[in-house]
């Protein structure tokens, strides 16, 4: 019998986490003399209430989370943190309608960074506050279901990243709660290392933290609607660009690299393939910003190596309009999207890691029509690839394709242009951020959406920030029957 109890006690805890976030943004309004600061008050007293009330009701003995329940618990987990994180931005002074509201929330905690907010620059720091923090959690709460959900739930591949092996030399740590908790503490300190070089390039220290938590989160919020091209400087894009690729590297090769395996990080397969796709696109782009839009070659690799790497991890950050390049950055730029960074790290998209597997099964395959008699094993990591992995990644690739689809051809039925629907489907359901049309680019906002359209972007969002079977699952009516 399916059992709600567990599910509600850890949506209880995360509701009183929640709460307590957001004293922050109350304190740092409290600092500016906002009176928004009684917004974040409110919110917060609301937040802990149903959140306190939900963990005493359900608390006591806790059955072993089965696989439904943890299907069921990682929807409502962001599902609730969504909604909850939404408050602020219907009761402060920008008073947002729901819609935009749950859009901005939504946003920020699937780290998308798709944004309705104009004018930054006037809005309380509490909400700027507010929004970095929400990616901020967001980051975590993603490598933690990497880690531990996942993996278990043998979602799109993911079971190729248990932490638990037969194997004892395979675990990184005995149990998966210390592999998290040693995590979120380098998390803490990669953000914290993050924003003292950005204090120290000439951030503000208030900037400095709430950039250092988007980008650690590769969210992409921003405290100026210029994002990072309002700073105009070198050294920040530089420190930047090297904590966007930090944040998508798998967090567990952190790990294993301060435990004293610091190979981990340079002999992964999937870290070098990642780091190899991102030199491929840089190099690509500086040559098309310096031969066909004649930029001097310093400015073109600058350019093209903070906006490439900001929409390949996801992070949605820009510096200049990119979506003004030419056809063929564009289109360069519409592939990197979807690529995403390492499982196991805070980046979105389809994931490098699977990339792999579809290519080792293909060559396998393609050895098999050259020698029906040969012996060919796809390998990740030089190790086989299980045949359910092989099926399970194949079929993430077949439901991404079709959500993004659906959701395309869904914004195109509102009268949305064929750039604008593609990229807002793109980067709705690989959680990047920017579009790359005029209406949706990225020197440009998604407030003039039609409401439809950002409720349809809102469920992408978290369709793909939860590896979209987590989603689609509950609508199979064989999931509640068994």
């Amino acid at each position: 019998m399916f059992d709600p109890k567990p599910i509600l006690f850890a949506v209880g805890s995360l509701l009183s986490v929640l709460a307590v976030m957001m004293v922050l943004p109350m304190l740092a309004d409290v600092a500016a003399g906002n009176a928004d600061w009684q917004v974040f008050a409110v919110s917060a007293v609301i937040t802990l209430f149903l959140g306190v009330g939900l963990v005493l009701t359900h608390r006591g003995p806790q059955s072993r989370l089965g696989t439904h329940q943890a299907f069921v618990l990682t929807a409502a987990s962001w599902l609730t943190v969504a909604l909850f994180g939404a408050l602020p931005f219907m009761l402060c002074q920008l008073r947002l309608d729901f819609t935009d509201a749950l859009f901005e929330s939504m946003s920020g905690v699937t780290t998308t960074g798709s944004t309705i907010l104009t004018n930054l620059e006037l809005a309380p720091p509490g909400i700027l506050l507010w929004r970095a923090l929400l990616q901020w959690l967001g980051g975590i709460g993603i490598i933690v279901m990497a880690i531990a959900i996942l993996p278990m739930l043998r979602v799109g591949g993911m079971q190729l990243f248990r932490t638990e092996s037969s194997d004892s030399s395979e675990k990184v740590l005995p149990r998966a709660a210390q592999v998290v908790s040693a995590i979120g503490v380098i998390y803490v300190g990669l953000t914290a290392l993050c924003a003292v070089f950005l204090w120290a390039a000439g951030m503000t220290a208030f900037d400095a933290v709430a950039h250092a938590m988007t980008t650690i989160a590769t969210g992409g919020f921003s405290t100026f609607d210029d994002s990072i091209g309002h700073f105009d400087s070198a050294g920040i894009d530089l420190i930047i660009t090297v904590f966007m690729l930090l944040g998508a590297l798998p967090f567990a090769l952190y790990l294993q690299a301060v435990r004293g395996d610091q190979r981990a990080l340079f002999t992964d397969s999937q870290v070098i393939w990642f780091l190899s796709v991102a030199a491929s696109a840089v190099a690509i782009l500086t040559l098309w910003q310096w031969l066909a839009n004649e930029r001097p070659l310093m400015e073109a690799f600058r350019q093209s190596a903070f906006n490439g790497v900001s929409m390949l991890t996801g992070t949605g950050y820009s510096t200049t309009n990119f979506g003004q390049w030419g056809g063929f950055a564009v289109a360069l730029f519409f592939f990197i999207m979807v690529v995403g960074g390492c499982a196991g790290s805070t980046t979105c998209g389809i994931k490098i890691f699977r990339f792999q597997v579809i290519y080792a099964a293909a060559k396998a395959q393609i050895g098999r029509l050259m020698q029906p008699h040969g012996v060919y094993i796809p390998l990740y990591n030089h190790k086989p690839i299980p045949s359910e992995t092989v099926e399970s990644v194949m079929a993430f690739f077949f439901l991404f394709a079709l959500s993004f689809a659906v959701l395309a051809l869904g914004l195109s039925s509102l009268g949305l242009d064929f750039l604008t629907s593609m990229s807002a489907a793109a980067t709705s359901i690989a959680n990047v951020g920017p579009g790359l049309s005029e209406l949706v680019g990225p020197a440009t906002t998604f407030a003039d959406l039609p409401a439809p359209a950002k409720w349809m972007m809102t469920a992408g969002m978290l369709v793909g920030r939860l590896e979209l079977y987590a989603i689609l699952i509950l609508f199979a009516p064989s999931f509640w029957r068994s």
